[in-house]
C-alpha cells in the first residue's frame, strides 16, 4: 500500500563567501580563503557556494580536498551575466561562464545562480547604462537566458536560477514578474533573495506564492527599513549601501524569515536556503560571531523546525 502523506520537505541551510565580506576573487579587505573555510565549518554549517570564481581554490581535486576535511559540500557556482546585450555578447559571458560551471558540476554541486549585470558600478556608483530596458533588450535578456539555461543543462548538468539583484535589470516585483513570464518554467528557475527583493520592494511570501513552481533557490538575508529608507531616498548605489549597513543581521530586518520558510516549506520541493549577509567591507573578526547567531536563529526559526543543518 502507497503511503498518501507526502515526503517532508528539506530545506538545507548554508552559507556563502559573502558572509564572509568576500565579493571579489581578490581583494585586501577580505578575509583568506583559508579562513573562511575554517569559520564557516566552525560555524556549524556544512553547505557552501564557491563566490567569486577565483577566491576559493580552481583546482577540482584541491578544493574538493580542501571541502571534504572540513565537513563542507558545495551547493551551487556563480555568475554574472549581460544577456541583455543580445547574441553578440554570447561567445564572452559562455567564457565566463563554462569554467564556473565546470568546477560547480565536479563539485558535485547541481545549481548555478545567475546574477544579471548592474546598470551602476557597485563600488564607485557609475552609471554605466539605462536602468530600464527596452523591449528588445528584454527579449534579448529573456531568450538569451534559456540559450543560457540549455547550454548549461545539456553540457554540465546543472539547473539555472536567475538572482534578482538591487541596482540590476531583474529587481523589483514588476520586473521579476514580467521576466518569469517571459521565461520557459522547464528551463529557467528563480533564486529569490528575501534581502534583494526586499530592498526593491518586493514581497518574498507573495512571490512564493505567486510563482512557486519558479522557486529553484534561496538566499536568506535582511534589509534595515531604516537604512533602506535612507538609501532609497538618497539614490544610493548598492555597494556603498551594503557599507552603510543596509544588510543587517537576523532578526533585525525585514523580511521575517519565519514567513518565508515556512511558505517555502509548503511547496513540498527540496530547496537549499544559503545565508548571505552582504558585509563589504567588514571588520575580520565580525562575519564568524554573526555566522554562529544566525544558524542558531534559523535553527529555531519556526514551530516545527523544517530545515537541515
Amino acid at each position: 500500500m502507497t503511503s498518501s502523506v507526502p515526503s517532508p520537505t528539506r530545506i538545507r541551510i548554508g552559507s556563502a563567501p559573502d558572509s564572509w565580506g568576500v565579493w571579489f576573487p581578490d581583494d585586501p579587505l577580505q578575509v583568506p580563503w583559508e579562513r573562511f573555510l575554517d569559520e564557516v565549518s566552525e560555524a556549524g554549517y556544512e553547505w557552501i557556494e564557491l563566490g567569486p570564481y577565483g577566491y576559493l581554490p580552481t583546482d577540482p581535486a584541491r578544493l574538493a580536498d580542501e571541502t571534504g576535511r572540513r565537513g563542507l559540500s558545495v551547493s551551487a557556482g556563480t555568475v554574472f551575466t549581460g544577456l541583455h546585450h543580445g547574441p553578440e555578447v554570447w561567445e564572452r559571458t559562455w567564457e565566463h561562464v563554462a569554467d564556473i560551471a565546470a568546477l560547480t558540476r565536479a563539485m558535485g554541486a547541481e545549481h548555478l545562480v545567475v546574477i544579471p549585470s548592474f546598470w551602476r558600478d557597485d563600488k564607485t556608483g557609475e552609471v554605466l547604462e539605462d536602468r530600464t530596458l527596452t523591449a528588445g533588450q528584454w527579449r534579448d535578456l529573456t531568450t538569451q537566458t534559456e540559450r543560457l539555461a540549455r547550454e548549461v543543462r545539456e553540457r554540465y548538468g546543472l539547473r539555472i536560477a536567475v538572482h534578482p539583484h538591487a541596482d540590476t535589470h531583474v529587481d523589483t516585483e514588476e520586473n521579476v514578474s514580467r521576466f518569469l513570464d517571459a521565461t520557459d518554467p522547464a528551463l529557467v528557475s528563480l533564486c529569490l533573495d528575501t534581502g534583494h527583493y526586499a530592498y526593491c520592494g518586493g514581497d518574498s511570501v507573495k512571490l512564493i506564492e505567486t510563482y512557486g513552481e519558479r522557486i529553484g533557490y534561496l538566499h536568506l538575508k535582511q534589509v534595515d527599513p531604516v537604512v533602506l529608507a535612507d538609501v532609497v531616498a538618497n539614490e544610493v548605489p548598492f555597494g556603498p549601501a551594503v557599507a552603510r549597513g543596509v544588510m543587517c543581521e537576523p532578526p533585525g530586518g525585514v523580511p521575517p524569515l519565519e514567513p518565508v520558510l515556512d511558505a517555502a516549506r509548503a511547496l513540498g520541493t527540496d530547496l537549499f536556503a544559503i545565508v548571505e549577509q552582504d558585509m563589504y567591507p567588514c571588520p575580520p573578526d565580525k562575519p564568524l560571531p554573526v555566522a554562529r547567531r544566525t544558524r542558531d536563529f534559523l535553527r529555531n526559526c519556526g514551530p516545527a523546525r523544517p530545515w537541515s543543518l
